[in-house]
């Protein structure tokens, strides 16, 4: 009876080791792949590199893109080569020619209105896109739709007239990026749904005060918001002021000021 209650205290205590094993292999892999998720997402993340003004680098996973370069070779000489070119308009601040000339642009594509097209010297680029108010194209699996971007006040219509130059949304995995130009408050700003970083302008006399702008972001409330573009002929335009406004009405905006200057 002794040996037949010891062997079922034995054969217990294995099942339950067993099953306690059991658990922690299975707590190890959760773990494991829990890590390997966050690494995942980490690597997925935008990077987003101001150079000054209206020119930056986002970088996302593979995809490099350069928009409106300008300030010569030296000022991208930390990053990598890009992969697609952004350009807006045809001002100096957008759109210079040597700064293009300089860039290792061979693997690059770039997204450009015709206004700009038709002002650009030979560039050696891998392939260029002319892309009208309103339409998309798709380059290397990024989407990238043109938005308008043009002056409303009467004293400024001189500076960007509709259908000129382009805005841009776009899409960088779940992301959707919305890149303003030189623009006022327009409707088709006010419009745009589901944005998830906005970059805005903000200059005088060029594009729109603070308040219009803080306005316009009110209406298509974006996740984030940055303020970029905000050096007028007056100097800097206050971005405080345009946080404390947006903040004001809606604090689920993210506000994010970064060095442009």
């Amino acid at each position: 009876m002794k040996n037949t209650i010891s062997i079922l205290i034995i054969t217990l205590l294995f099942f339950s080791s067993c099953k306690n094993k059991s658990k922690e292999n299975n707590e190890l892999t959760t773990n494991t792949e829990i890590k390997t998720e966050k690494k995942d997402i980490k690597k997925r993340e935008l990077e987003i590199t101001p150079i000054e003004h209206a020119t930056m680098v986002l970088t996302y996973e593979n995809t490099v893109i350069y928009t409106d370069p300008v300030g010569g070779a030296e000022a991208f000489k930390e990053q990598k080569k890009p992969t697609i070119v952004l350009i807006t308009d045809i001002h100096g601040d957008h759109l210079n020619a040597e700064t293009l000339e300089a860039l290792d642009l061979s693997k690059a594509t770039v997204v450009m209105p015709k206004a700009v097209a038709d002002k650009l010297p030979e560039l050696n680029f891998l392939e260029s896109v002319i892309l009208d108010n309103g339409k998309t194209t798709t380059v290397n699996g990024i989407s990238i739709e043109a938005i308008p971007m043009y002056n409303l006040r009467e004293e400024a219509l001189k500076f960007h007239s509709k259908g000129r130059g382009n805005g841009y949304v776009i899409t960088l995995g779940e992301e959707r990026i919305y890149i303003s130009g030189d623009t006022e408050d327009i409707p088709e700003m006010r419009a745009l749904k589901n944005i998830d970083k906005a970059f805005v302008c903000m200059n005088l006399p060029y594009t729109m005060p603070v308040e219009s702008a803080a306005s316009a972001v009110l209406d298509f409330t974006p996740k984030q918001v940055y303020p970029y573009h905000f050096r007028g002929t007056e100097g800097l335009s206050d971005v405080a002021l345009f946080k404390t406004m947006v903040n004001n009405s809606n604090k689920n905006i993210e506000v994010v000021q970064l060095n442009w200057y």
